[in-house]
């Protein structure tokens, strides 16, 4: 596969999981509005200049590997339980950290929400749902910019060369992720999701660096 079309399909599939979520988590009345606005407003931008930032698939791929290492080890980082104060603090770093998450995404085709998730747990920013709920929200609306700014680079042909290769992985994706949620609620805890995603990021992440 052209590494160019890695991070569309990336992003395609990233839409295709989240969108149901997002909805989910807005309609049960989960989402909150204010901060995870917030986030988002600043981070969009960034993620469709990331998107039309032209890239040599040496340094790509390098900075594929080394995201998803960094993702992982976040991962790995004890989750603390929500301190007003805290939160407050935290809130003011994470719209900090809003734009480079953004401008990483839309570069890589990552959504961002597998950084974000872990710096909201970090720094106390909100319940574990509200952050899940925030999450899904930067990784749609990040990838919805994203995407825009790979095709406005790339040429929009991109789109269907992408949707033609990416619709197994499409398909895959949606059911893996309703699977996912059902062993979420019914089987595994949260703790042990985390483990599992950390071992699998870090892993892809460390192949790729070790493949450049």
């Amino acid at each position: 596969m052209d590494y160019r079309l890695l991070p569309v399909v990336s992003l395609l599939c990233n839409l295709a999981v989240v969108s149901g979520g997002s909805i989910r988590f807005a309609r049960a009345g989960i989402t909150p509005w204010r901060g995870a606005l917030a986030l988002t407003a600043i981070a969009a931008p960034a993620a469709l200049l990331g998107g039309l930032t032209p890239i040599g698939e040496r340094t790509f791929l390098m900075l594929l590997g080394a995201s998803l290492c960094l993702a992982g080890a976040l991962l790995l980082l004890p989750q603390r339980e929500r301190d007003e104060r805290g939160g407050k603090r935290g809130g003011r770093a994470m719209l900090l950290a809003a734009a480079p998450l953004g401008y990483l995404a839309g570069l890589v085709g990552i959504g961002g929400g597998i950084f974000l998730a872990p710096l909201l747990h970090l720094t106390r920013w909100n319940t574990p749902r509200a952050i899940a709920a925030t999450a899904s929200l930067f990784i749609l609306v990040n990838s919805l910019f994203g995407l825009t700014g790979q095709l406005a680079k790339n040429g929009f042909g991109m789109l269907g060369a992408a949707a033609n290769t990416g619709l197994p992985l499409m398909l895959a994706v949606v059911i893996g992720g309703q699977i996912g949620s059902l062993f979420a609620v019914r089987l595994f805890k949260p703790q042990l999701i985390r483990w599992l995603t950390a071992a699998l990021t870090l892993f892809v992440g460390a192949r790729l660096l070790l493949g450049v």
